[in-house]
C-alpha cells in the first residue's frame, strides 16, 4: 500500500524549520549561544512595536514571519512539525497548494499581530502553531461552510472548535502558563476567515 506523499508545499515549512532547528541544537550541545541570538534576530518581540530598539532594519516587521521558524527546542519542533504533516496534508487535499501557502502564510502574520494586541509585552514568542492553528481553523471554516451548502447541522464545527480550545487549555497546563494561545487565536481566526470568505475555492 503506497503511503500517502507529503505535497512539496509542506517541506518548505519543514525543511527550513528542522535545518534551524539541528544548527540550534547542536550550539546548545556545545555549549554555544547561537539559540539565544537566533531568539533576539528572528523571535516576535511585541516591544518592537513600541519603543524598543531594533537590532536591525525591518526587525519589527521580519518577526511576524520569522519567528515562525524557530522553536524553543526539539520537542516543540517535533509536536509542531508533526502537526503540520497532518492537518496540512489534509489542507492540501481538500484546496491545493496554493491555497495552502495562503493560509499558512496568512495564519503566520495574523499569529503575530493576535500576540501583539493581547499577549504578554516583554517575553518574545516563537513556534509555527499560529500558522498550524490557521490551518486547523481553515478545516473548521470549510466544515461551517460544507454545512451550510447541504443544510445540516453544524454540531460537528462546534465539536473541532471546542476540541481546538480544549487542547490549547490542555497545553497551557502542560507548559505551565508559558504557551502563546494569543497566537493560535489569531492564526486560527485568520484560517477560518480565509475558508469561509473563499469556500468555492475548495
Amino acid at each position: 500500500m503506497n503511503q500517502p506523499r507529503i505535497a512539496p508545499v509542506i517541506w518548505v515549512p519543514l525543511i527550513l524549520c528542522c535545518a534551524i532547528e539541528l544548527v540550534l541544537t547542536l550550539s546548545d550541545l556545545t555549549g554555544g549561544s547561537l539559540r539565544s541570538e537566533a531568539i533576539a534576530l528572528g523571535g516576535f518581540w511585541p516591544g518592537l512595536l513600541g519603543r524598543a530598539q531594533a537590532l536591525y532594519p525591518g526587525q519589527s516587521a521580519a518577526m511576524f514571519f520569522t519567528y515562525s521558524l524557530l522553536h524553543g527546542g526539539v520537542s516543540h519542533l517535533a509536536l509542531n512539525m508533526i502537526t503540520l504533516v497532518t492537518i496540512g496534508s489534509v489542507v492540501v487535499a481538500r484546496a491545493g497548494q496554493a491555497a495552502f501557502a495562503e493560509i499558512y502564510l496568512a495564519a503566520t502574520i495574523a499569529g503575530g499581530v493576535g500576540y501583539a494586541l493581547i499577549g504578554p509585552g516583554n517575553v518574545p514568542m516563537v513556534g509555527a502553531s499560529g500558522a498550524l492553528f490557521g490551518l486547523a481553523g481553515a478545516l473548521i471554516g470549510w466544515e461551517i461552510a460544507d454545512a451550510r451548502r447541504r443544510g445540516t447541522s453544524l454540531a460537528p464545527a462546534l465539536r473541532l472548535i471546542l476540541l481546538f480550545v480544549v487542547l490549547n487549555v490542555v497545553l497551557w497546563w502542560l507548559a505551565g502558563g508559558r504557551l502563546a494561545w494569543q497566537t493560535h487565536l489569531g492564526g486560527g481566526i485568520a484560517g477560518l476567515a480565509l475558508a469561509l470568505t473563499r469556500a468555492h475555492r475548495a
